[in-house]
């Protein structure tokens, strides 16, 4: 993130992770988190000048109703990407290849991250 108190914004305010861990990144004291998430420690967000960069999906969480986690996360203020070649349906889910289905967010500095559920 370039700015941690955004990262602590979104990851803690819209996406409800829990911080494990606070400490330096870098030379920014307090600019670096660690979120749990399924009962351990699952992602490493700090402050960074070249956050967002990455064309990539970052993270992807995999969940048993992605329905109702869009749902909550929606009504957290969480907007999710629709990548029309993917046909999402109202909501911003996709079919995966393969089977399943899958949507997109990104964070204040357009990092992608990904849900995904097997049905």
């Amino acid at each position: 993130m370039s700015d941690i108190q955004q990262a602590v914004a979104f990851y803690e305010g819209k996406l409800g992770l829990e911080a494990l861990w606070s400490g330096p990144s870098a030379h920014v004291v307090g600019g670096s988190r660690i979120y749990g998430s399924g009962g351990g420690p699952a992602l490493n967000v700090y402050q960074s000048d070249t956050a967002g960069k990455s064309p990539a999906t970052l993270a992807t969480w995999y969940v048993d109703d992605i329905d109702q986690i869009v749902d909550e996360l929606t009504s957290s203020g969480v907007e999710f990407v629709r990548y029309d070649q993917y046909e999402p349906d109202a909501k911003g889910i996709s079919e995966r290849a393969g089977g399943g289905r899958i949507a997109w967010f990104q964070d204040p500095d357009g990092n992608t991250f990904a849900i995904e559920a097997d049905i």
